[in-house]
């Protein structure tokens, strides 16, 4: 909510004010898809908020799901960005089409079959009301090769970045009007990186408590601490960087520039207008 109370003048300027497109769409999805999420798993958690067996079942199923669809969303907005930066190689675009689309498919078929017999039961301990979740067994290793297809999806997109905004930038530094250009491959480069960084935080506190539920209580302090960092990092990395993928650039964007090649070239990169961008070695 800080950030996005921080960011709102932004957003009514460079995305309510702007013409519509698939990446307002998917901005506005991701950001108060976000603030739903990040509600309703505050309340869901509240001990003195009551709630039926079918009722806890149901929100958690939903925020499954929702974990998916944000996925999917992300990684069209990466996929965008890395189809600009590679001056709309339809070869790059059909990797990672390929790679996105195999990556949802199998997250979203693990997820139902980890989900599929899951079962919730509401306790009522001193007046409070504790929600538990019980996924069945097998659940821990099909959530590890969900997490895998991911990585492989992160770290692809991580790498086709950092290839080209090196290349790009060797490119433009003998060329005298490169400069323009070069700063906005390092509003790209800066964002996927920081979303990039914010993920392997993730990921690292989602083994470390993986691999302490093999040796200790799971509902010992020290993996609810694990639990709750994690879930403040994923929300973090999902519904706070994941908009500012879009948000950065455009507000980049929108500063005064007056070579009209980089204007060209910017204007792709921005997400906003379909515009023809030269492929040769210079832009």
């Amino acid at each position: 909510m800080y950030d996005f109370v921080l960011t709102f003048g932004q957003e009514v300027e460079l995305v309510w004010r702007q013409r519509w497109s698939l990446m307002t769409v998917l901005y506005l999805g991701v950001r108060y898809l976000g603030i739903l999420y990040a509600v309703t798993n505050m309340l869901t958690g509240v001990p003195t908020i009551p709630m039926t067996d079918a009722v806890s079942i149901t929100v958690f199923l939903a925020m499954e799901w929702t974990n998916i669809v944000v996925f999917a969303m992300t990684g069209v907005i990466m996929m965008t960005r890395l189809y600009a930066m590679y001056q709309r190689s339809r070869t790059v675009l059909i990797l990672l089409i390929v790679i996105l689309l195999a990556a949802t498919i199998v997250n979203g078929a693990l997820n139902e079959i980890v989900n599929r017999h899951a079962s919730g039961e509401v306790y009522i301990l001193f007046g409070t009301y504790e929600c538990a979740i019980d996924q069945g067994e097998g659940a821990q290793l099909l959530t590890l090769i969900s997490w895998i297809f991911t990585i492989v999806w992160e770290v692809l997109a991580l790498f086709l970045a950092v290839w080209i905004a090196v290349k790009r930038f060797r490119e433009l530094r003998q060329s005298s009007r490169g400069g323009i250009i070069e700063d906005c491959f390092t509003v790209l480069i800066r964002t996927h990186v920081v979303y990039f960084a914010s993920f392997a935080a993730t990921v690292g506190i989602w083994l470390a408590m993986s691999l302490s539920t093999i040796s200790a209580d799971p509902y010992s302090l020290q993996n609810q601490i694990y639990g709750g960092v994690a879930q403040i990092s994923s929300l973090v990395r999902m519904f706070v960087l994941g908009p500012r993928l879009i948000l950065n650039v455009r507000e980049h964007h929108a500063k005064p520039v007056d070579d009209s090649d980089a204007v060209t070239a910017i204007t792709a990169i921005a997400f906003q207008e379909r515009t023809h961008v030269s492929t040769s070695s210079s832009v």
